[in-house]
C-alpha cells in the first residue's frame, strides 16, 4: 500500500499538489495557444484530444509526455526547448528527480552539471524573436508607436510590482 501511495504521487508535491515544472509547461502550453488564437477546443481537435485534457495540461494538472509534448510543439508552431524557456531556478529546483535528493546533494549536482541561472535577457530566444519581427515591421512609425508602448508597460508594471 506504501509504494502505491507513493506512485500515485509521482512527480508532485508531497502535498500532492501538481509539480512546479509541469506547471510552468502548462502556461506556456497557454501562453503560446492564446498567441496564436486557438481555443482549447481547436488544439483538442488538432491533437485528437478533448479540450479537458488540454485544461489539464494547461494547468499542470496532468504531466505531458515526451510524445504529446513533441505534437502540442508542432500545432504551436514552437520547438521542444520553448516549453522550458524562462524556468525559474526555483522551479527547476523542484522537478521529480531534485526533490528526491537532499540540499548538498542537490547543490552538488548543479554545480558537477554546470547548471547556472542565466538572467541576461539578451541571451533568450524570446527577446530575439521580438527584435526580428519588431525590424520586420515596414511602417517605421508604427514600430516607434509599438516600441513607445513596450517601454510604458514596462515602467507601469515595474512600479505595480514595487507597490506590492
Amino acid at each position: 500500500m506504501e509504494q502505491m501511495k507513493e506512485k500515485s504521487l509521482r512527480g508532485r508535491l508531497a502535498e500532492g499538489e501538481p509539480n512546479p515544472v509541469d506547471v510552468h509547461v502548462g502556461n506556456r502550453i497557454k501562453w503560446r495557444r492564446k498567441v496564436l488564437n486557438l481555443s482549447q477546443q481547436q488544439m483538442a481537435e488538432k491533437l485528437g484530444l478533448t479540450f479537458q485534457q488540454i485544461q489539464k495540461y494547461e494547468k499542470g494538472l496532468n504531466r505531458v509526455g515526451a510524445s504529446r509534448l513533441w505534437d502540442i510543439a508542432q500545432v504551436l508552431n514552437v520547438s521542444m526547448d520553448f516549453f522550458f524557456a524562462d524556468m525559474d531556478q526555483s522551479v527547476k529546483g523542484q522537478s521529480p528527480m531534485m526533490l528526491n535528493k537532499d540540499d548538498e546533494e542537490t547543490a552538488k549536482y548543479l554545480k558537477e552539471e554546470g547548471v547556472e541561472m542565466d538572467f541576461d535577457p539578451m541571451k533568450r530566444k524570446e527577446t530575439l524573436e521580438l527584435v526580428s519581427a519588431y525590424y520586420k515591421i515596414n511602417n517605421r512609425k508604427i514600430a516607434k508607436y509599438l516600441f513607445d508602448l513596450i517601454v510604458a508597460m514596462s515602467k507601469s508594471t515595474a512600479n505595480l510590482s514595487e507597490e506590492e
